[in-house]
């Protein structure tokens, strides 16, 4: 990236100078994996965490996921797309994320980065706040976020078994929308 200058601005003309190239934030890219729920919903998560800075959304199929949403779900990822494009083009973000089509956890799960959370209510030792010192030098992060109604106790298994950590936002509990963009916001404020 480089920075400009405008120089001079007529009818259907700008003209402007390239300056120094800019190099680019050391953070973390960090993948947000949001369990699919209530569309109205889902797109305002998807919209606040793509201003936060989020590298990557992949929506997922829980097991508590409605079963109409999980359906429907494949045809609204191109809206997703959209969503997320005009979400960093407002924050005035280089590129937009890459929104992924809906994938089943099983194979969520599988996905590889220098640290994997999964945000689990359950979960009363580790805060995520806590979790950020692991993730000192981590150049990919993933980011879990469950379904309404949480995620069922075979999932926690799941990702556990496949060397996720668990974390908390608290003892209250938060509406899946809420979870991701406050997730988000500490993530990548700790991050950068």
């Amino acid at each position: 990236m480089r920075r400009g200058r405008v120089l001079a601005v007529a009818d259907g003309r700008v003209e402007f100078e390239l300056g120094e190239e800019v190099p680019a934030a050391a953070t973390a890219s960090v993948t947000l994996l949001l369990s699919v729920f209530k569309f109205n919903r889902m797109e305002w998560a998807i919209e606040k965490c793509t201003e936060l800075g989020v590298a990557r959304i992949v929506p997922l199929i829980a097991r508590r996921t409605d079963v109409h949403l999980a359906s429907a779900s494949a045809k609204r990822a191109e809206r997703w797309r959209r969503i997320a494009l005009q979400a960093a083009e407002q924050s005035r973000r280089a590129a937009a994320p890459e929104v992924d089509d809906p994938l089943r956890l099983q194979e969520a799960v599988e996905l590889s980065a220098d640290l994997r959370v999964v945000l689990a209510e359950s979960e009363t030792q580790t805060q995520l706040r806590d979790v950020l010192s692991l993730a000192a030098g981590a150049k990919k992060v993933l980011l879990a976020v469950g379904p309404e109604g949480g995620w069922a106790d075979e999932e926690l298994a799941l990702f556990h078994g496949r060397g996720w950590l668990s974390a908390s936002l608290g003892a209250t509990i938060l509406r899946a929308e809420t979870a991701a963009i406050a997730a988000t916001a500490i993530l990548i404020s700790g991050l950068s």
